[in-house]
């Protein structure tokens, strides 16, 4: 009994010491966005602030047009994960459960979008969208963001939807119920776990993006958050706490976010081990 309590100590102190590491970065930067350059570079770096900048936050919404671009990247994130959801799940269903010739085969080619690096997509990309006349658009990163999240999304769905038992939607079948119904009343409910960590990862990898953001978008006005940072610093002279601001206020969103659906992405990975 005394080597377990020990243990459990170890453990314990083990996991307080790793929890202090990952949340140390949110503190810093939260304190980093209430101080002025004088404090950040000076004998201050981690301490609690001397004096509360608020004023950084308003700066960072009003003279870094944050506001607007946080409007920006919420429009494309939403409608980014929105898509995915609906195409991905959609598509899930259709490769696992229905039987139709070269079901395979394109299954197989929806994985190898998840070999291919976003690098190498870029110029074809850009060229498609420039001829198009999608640029300097919300649908020039909407589109791009849903056809790379769409591979992850179907990954995710087939391991979960393989696992959920088949004679539920041949019960429903024999009743009478249509496909749409099998799959809107009985396979979507039971998804749920699978589509909230869908909807987490489309939402990190579309609202955290850079690339495609400062290629495809080169005016203002559909600037998005993550670029929107990065114009606040300045050529020659740059005041860090309004960019610490706008990190805090990039930040917030996706872990709010998590916080609301981390119970359901357990979920779905506990069912993925079990069923492995």
């Amino acid at each position: 009994m005394g080597r377990e309590t020990l243990g459990d100590k170890i453990i314990f102190g083990f996991l307080c010491i790793w929890a202090a590491v990952q949340i140390f970065p949110l503190y810093w930067m939260l304190t980093f966005s209430l101080k002025s350059n004088s404090e950040i570079f000076g004998d201050n770096i981690i301490g609690i602030p001397r004096e509360w900048l608020w004023s950084n936050y308003e700066a960072a919404m009003t003279v870094g047009n944050m506001a607007k671009y946080f409007l920006n990247s919420f429009i494309v994130t939403g409608c980014t994960v929105i898509l995915t959801a609906i195409i991905g799940i959609m598509a899930t269903y259709g490769l696992t459960r229905m039987v139709w010739r070269g079901r395979k085969a394109a299954n197989n080619l929806i994985m190898l979008g998840l070999t291919i690096p976003v690098h190498a997509a870029i110029l074809p990309v850009f060229i498609v969208l420039t001829n198009l006349k999608m640029t300097n658009s919300y649908q020039a990163l909407i589109v791009p963001y849903t056809a790379f999240a769409l591979s992850m999304a179907i990954l995710i769905g087939n391991s979960f939807i393989e696992g959920l038992p088949k004679e539920l939607e041949e019960a429903a079948c024999i009743d009478g119920c249509s496909v749409y119904g099998i799959f809107g009343r009985i396979v979507l409910p039971l998804m749920r776990p699978a589509l909230s960590t869908i909807v987490i990862f489309t939402f990190l990898n579309a609202w955290n993006e850079l690339m495609f953001a400062v290629i495809f978008i080169s005016d203002s006005a559909h600037r998005t958050l993550p670029v929107g940072i990065q114009t606040l610093s300045g050529s020659y002279t740059t005041d860090w706490g309004p960019i610490g601001a706008a990190l805090v206020l990039a930040t917030f969103p996706v872990l709010i976010l998590y916080c609301f659906m981390s119970g359901k992405i357990q979920e779905s990975l506990i069912r993925g081990a079990i069923k492995g």
